[in-house]
């Protein structure tokens, strides 16, 4: 499980778009939330947009895998395509905040790799919510505050890419996929390998 985090407007949605499409190893894990669906979005691909009814009954009975409050909606990863997936011996790609990542750390720590995206600079994050144009000023201002309670969990991370330039930031997030997948608690079948090219010594 590589989980992306970031501040609304860092790059993080635009980072994890292009690893999906440099990665055919990767899928997304698309996750349910209860706020409005955003121009150019579409259910199923980029969220599942419930209402909130059916999200705290989802909840209720164990479905999500994590879920958190993140400026007044909800949003939820489903267990049951994520277990299938990795069973499958696919790497999950997780777009969620670091609510969320805290919960698939505690619910499955040993399969989950961490990593923060910092913007530039505090003007640039700025620059980057206002030039989106999907929300308002008042949005982006408190979008802006809610950063800075974000960027205060940097530390609980396990890599820090700090996004000046989108595809040097692809190359880290890809390397860091690399690497991850060749620690040898993960390379299935290593210990039968080991084992018979040992015997033919």
């Amino acid at each position: 499980m590589l989980v992306l985090s970031s501040p609304s407007g860092a790059g993080k949605t635009t980072l994890a778009r292009r690893l999906l499409d440099n990665e055919p190893g990767v899928k997304s894990s698309v996750s349910y939330t209860t706020r409005k669906r955003r121009k150019g979005e579409s259910h199923g691909k980029d969220y599942h947009f419930v209402d909130h009814d059916t999200f705290t009954k989802m909840r209720d009975q164990g479905e999500f895998l994590e879920w958190a409050v993140v400026f007044d909606n909800y949003y939820g990863t489903a267990r049951k395509p994520v277990e299938q997936a990795l069973a499958r011996g696919r790497d999950v790609l997780f777009d969620v905040d670091w609510q969320g990542a805290k919960s698939l750390r505690d619910e499955a720590a040993a399969d989950v790799v961490t990593v923060f995206i910092l913007p530039p600079s505090g003007k640039a994050l700025e620059h980057r919510l206002t030039e989106r144009a999907q929300d308002s000023a008042e949005v982006v201002h408190a979008r802006m505050r809610g950063a800075s309670n974000e960027i205060q969990h940097w530390a609980d991370y396990d890599y820090i890419v700090i996004n000046h330039d989108v595809e040097q930031s692809l190359a880290s997030i890809r390397a860091i996929l690399a690497a991850e997948r060749l620690r040898r608690t993960r390379l299935t079948g290593l210990k039968d390998f080991v084992q018979g090219l040992l015997a033919e010594l």
